[in-house]
């Protein structure tokens, strides 16, 4: 199993959007997946179609998480009908941590070893899933300190524009830190860079930086801008089962970046030491 937070540090990237998009694909892949929203928000939630019953959400799972049952809790994404009509074929797995206002409670900056560790001890029943996707609220405080707590990788998602890009390398060494004191065994999965205008000078010139200061951390393909995509989460839908051509080739992108951000690994890491350390001296 592998468990991977998506962060960023500066909202409006598009980080749930990155989110479901990869759950799209794992969907699409046959990938047992779960999804963890731990966005206050809660947008994962709702983009992923879920129709909770009695369940707890995750924020409430957080509460008690030795005694959370999350197999019990979970709540299976409504593409997963679509899905399974498609092909006409047996549903997959696609389930949801459902997100709430409650997790709220626990975004402090002032979280100790003990609060870190309780989304671990929730998603030590989720042995049954092959890939974990941790939707973060985009802030470095003490939810996104949890996920990070119980995540094998980090990916984050950054827009090509100034601020974007210097909260991208905030955070790289924010992570660098957490590693060091918390978390030995995290390790960056790489940045993808989304929301990507082509025929944007600025948006070039930014990839262009975002080349030189990340190196191979800067994951590929780029997620380009798309204009149906608010459309799209509003159905409920996922990306594989939209129709038009735009749906099918940011689909398509999808489906690399997940192979992509699946693969990445110990290198990474290394380039990611390297990158802190150079920056640092200039």
């Amino acid at each position: 199993m592998q468990v991977v937070s998506i962060s960023s540090l500066k909202g409006g990237v598009g980080k749930t959007s990155v989110t479901t998009g990869l759950a799209s694909a794992a969907l699409a892949a046959g990938i047992p997946t779960l999804v963890v929203d731990l966005d206050p928000h809660a947008d994962a939630s709702t983009a992923l179609g879920v129709r909770p019953d009695e369940q707890l959400d995750i924020g409430r799972m957080l509460k008690s998480p030795r005694r959370a049952r999350l197999a019990d809790n979970v709540v299976p994404s409504g593409w997963v009908e679509h899905s399974a009509s498609s092909k006409g074929t047996a549903a997959s797995v696609l389930d949801v941590a459902i997100g709430s206002a409650y997790t709220g409670i626990y975004d402090r900056p002032d979280l100790g070893r003990r609060d870190l560790r309780r989304l671990s001890a929730v998603l030590a029943g989720a042995g049954q899933y092959e890939l974990v996707l941790i939707d973060c609220p985009p802030s470095l405080n003490g939810l996104t300190r949890m996920a990070w707590s119980a995540s094998d990788k980090v990916a984050l998602v950054a827009e090509p524009g100034l601020f974007s890009v210097a909260g991208t390398e905030r955070t790289m060494r924010a992570i660098q830190l957490f590693r060091q004191e918390f978390a030995p065994g995290l390790s960056p999965a790489g940045i993808v860079a989304n929301r990507v205008r082509t025929g944007s000078s600025e948006h070039t010139f930014r990839l262009a930086e975002m080349q030189s200061m990340f190196g191979e951390l800067l994951l590929t393909p780029h997620i380009p801008e798309q204009a149906n995509w608010q459309q799209i989460q509003g159905a409920a839908h996922s990306v594989h089962h939209w129709p038009g051509d735009s749906a099918k080739n940011a689909a398509a992108l999808f489906d690399t970046l997940l192979g992509n951000l699946m693969g990445a690994g110990g290198t990474g890491e290394l380039a990611a030491a390297g990158m802190v350390r150079n920056r640092s001296q200039r």
